[in-house]
């Protein structure tokens, strides 16, 4: 048995944020088109409840593999410099069942999280989009900086984060990773003010409003993951040509929506469909400049599985 072990800088070595875009571009489809087979995660928290332990099995016709992430979630580990999200996606043969692959998860959910944003925001974005807006200033800020950036060309970067000291921290540290100019702002609807913005933060609570956001703006909502929490009030939902990543998880998960749902602030039939969907020309886009719209991403097996084949495949190219 050859199995390869692929730890995070061997990840980001092997796979560009412009090849991750369109690695999720076929994610996205098969997940619409239902070529990827995958029971909904098991996400059990720990017998102490300081954190939980997360496993995401999957089966992908294209590429034909199959596997499954396995992660640990400890929301405490930042005060101690250490990631939130540690573990692997684990990858098999399909003909032969045989384990070929452990890649390492963090560095995976990183990457493909911001470049399933990036997708939407190359998709539903308004061309002449200039200025990015971050509210949060962790992994998933510095991932979503790269591939916002990637797609668009962004001139100015306002950085938003609970910590003053922390969001100075991040746009020193980032300063000469974009050409864009980066800089802190005091307040959120500052950050929120932006062509682009991406909402990337352990919040319960909105911390994004609707009276904040301009028309034409792109909101990329990735934060909140549980039906209780949510990062946007009911108002910008309601305001927007909203999209997600998969109908299925949104509906069990995603408090951004769910709350203004049984909030009788909109129907279900809000959420105008699948970033697939649009991929696939089944349902569309934006429709004009003053449009507001909202991705709201809370991640499928697809996007870890079918980034993970494409580290794999340059691994096994040398």
């Amino acid at each position: 048995m050859n199995l390869e072990i692929i730890d995070g800088p061997g990840v980001r070595a092997r796979l560009s944020m412009g090849e991750c875009i369109e690695a999720m571009s076929q994610a996205m489809q098969a997940v619409t088109n239902g070529s990827v087979t995958a029971p909904p995660r098991t996400i059990m928290p720990l017998v102490d409840g300081s954190g939980y332990f997360a496993v995401m099995p999957g089966s992908a016709a294209e590429p034909l593999i199959y596997g499954a992430k396995v992660v640990s979630l400890h929301p405490g580990n930042p005060a101690a410099g250490r990631p939130v999200i540690q573990g692997f996606v684990a990858l098999f043969d399909h003909q032969t069942g045989a384990p070929v692959a452990l890649i390492d998860g963090a560095e995976i959910t990183a990457l493909r999280t911001a470049a399933a944003s990036g997708l939407a925001t190359r998709l539903l974005a308004r061309k002449d989009a200039r200025t990015l807006g971050l509210l949060g200033c962790g992994v998933q800020a510095a991932s979503h900086l790269e591939a916002v950036c990637a797609v668009r060309g962004i001139e100015e970067v306002c950085v938003w984060g609970r910590s003053p000291e922390k969001t100075l921290a991040f746009t020193e540290r980032h300063a000469s990773a974009v050409k864009a100019r980066i800089r802190p702002v005091a307040q959120a609807r500052e950050a929120a003010a932006c062509d682009v913005i991406c909402v990337v933060t352990a919040a319960r609570e909105p911390v994004i409003h609707g009276g904040w956001v301009r028309p034409g703006a792109h909101v990329n909502l990735v934060g909140a993951h549980a039906s209780t929490a949510r990062e946007a009030d009911t108002a910008l939902i309601k305001k927007s040509r909203l999209y997600v990543d998969s109908l299925a998880s949104a509906f069990c998960e995603s408090g951004d929506i769910l709350i203004p749902i049984e909030e009788g602030a909109i129907e279900r039939r809000h959420v105008i469909g699948e970033i697939g969907a649009l991929l696939l020309g089944k349902i569309r886009g934006r429709q004009s400049a003053e449009d507001i719209t909202v991705y709201k991403s809370l991640g499928v097996v697809a996007q870890d599985l079918i980034a993970a084949y494409a580290v794999y495949m340059k691994c096994k190219e040398g």
